[in-house]
C-alpha cells in the first residue's frame, strides 16, 4: 500500500471543499486536546472553532474540552464550558463580584464561587448532529451520535443516539455483544495502513458478518498478547 495516498491527519483542510478542517491542526488553546482526523464542518470558517464554538472555557477555571479520534462534529455545535455556569448555593444566581468596586469587595472571586463540573470529555467516532450543545463536564462515549439542534445535559453511553431538548436515549446502535466487541477493538487506535485494509468491514452494512470477522480478529489477538 503506497503510504502517500493515505490522508495525513496532519492537514487542516483534508479535502477540496474547504469546509471541513482537522481539529487539532488548529487548536492553539492549552485547554483543548482533540485526536487524529476528527472534523469540524463549516461553510463560514471551520479553523475559528475554538473561538467561536469553545464557550466561557477560561484557563484559571480548571476544566479542559477532550476530543476523541475520528469524530465528526456539524456545523454551529457548540461546547459550554464550566465557567459558564452562575453561582446556584445562594438566594440569587448574579455574579456581582465580575462589576467590580464595592461589589467586588464584598463577594467573593466569581470563578471560586461556580460548581465545577469537571472536564469534558468526548470519545472516539462520535458524531454530532448540527448545533447541539454540549453542557459543561459531559461525557459522551465512543461511537455515540447526537441529534440535530440536542442539548446534551447527562453523559451518553457508547454507541447510542440521543436527541432532544434535554436530549434523551432515542435507541442502541448495537446490542450488547457487538458493542462490547467495539469498544475491545479501538479501531481507531489501528495505525494507518491496518485502518486502510480494515475500512471495507468498518463501512459494511452487513453486522453478521462485521460480527464474525471482529469476533475472529480479537480472538487472534488474545492468542498473540503476553
Amino acid at each position: 500500500m503506497n503510504s502517500q495516498l493515505l490522508p495525513s491527519p496532519d492537514v487542516v483542510f483534508p479535502n477540496e471543499y474547504g469546509t471541513t478542517c482537522f481539529l487539532k491542526n488548529v487548536i492553539t488553546r492549552p485547554n483543548i486536546e482533540v485526536g487524529d482526523y476528527t472534523y469540524y464542518d463549516d461553510p463560514v470558517d471551520p479553523t475559528a472553532f475554538e473561538q467561536r464554538n469553545v464557550l466561557f472555557h477560561w484557563p484559571e477555571f480548571g476544566d479542559k474540552l477532550i476530543i476523541g479520534k475520528f469524530c465528526a462534529i456539524a456545523s454551529g455545535v457548540r461546547f459550554l464550558m464550566g465557567s459558564a455556569n452562575h453561582r446556584m448555593s445562594s438566594i440569587t444566581t448574579y455574579p456581582f463580584h465580575v462589576f467590580g468596586g464595592a461589589w467586588a469587595e464584598r463577594t467573593p472571586p466569581h470563578l471560586s464561587q461556580l460548581p465545577f463540573k469537571g472536564d469534558t470529555v468526548i470519545g472516539n467516532d462520535v458524531w454530532i448532529g448540527r448545533e447541539s450543545v454540549i453542557m459543561p463536564g459531559i461525557h459522551v462515549g465512543d461511537g455515540a451520535v447526537i441529534g440535530a439542534c440536542s442539548v446534551v445535559t447527562r453523559d451518553v453511553p457508547p454507541y447510542t443516539i440521543v436527541g432532544g431538548n434535554p436530549a434523551r436515549l432515542i435507541r442502541q446502535r448495537f446490542d450488547e455483544e457487538l458493542t462490547d466487541m467495539l469498544l475491545a477493538l479501538r479501531w481507531w487506535d489501528f495505525d494507518r495502513e491496518a485502518l486502510c485494509g480494515f475500512l471495507p468491514i468498518l463501512c459494511s452494512g452487513d453486522l453478521e458478518m462485521v460480527r464474525d470477522v471482529i469476533r475472529d480478529l480479537l480472538a487472534r489477538r488474545d492468542q498473540t498478547s503476553p
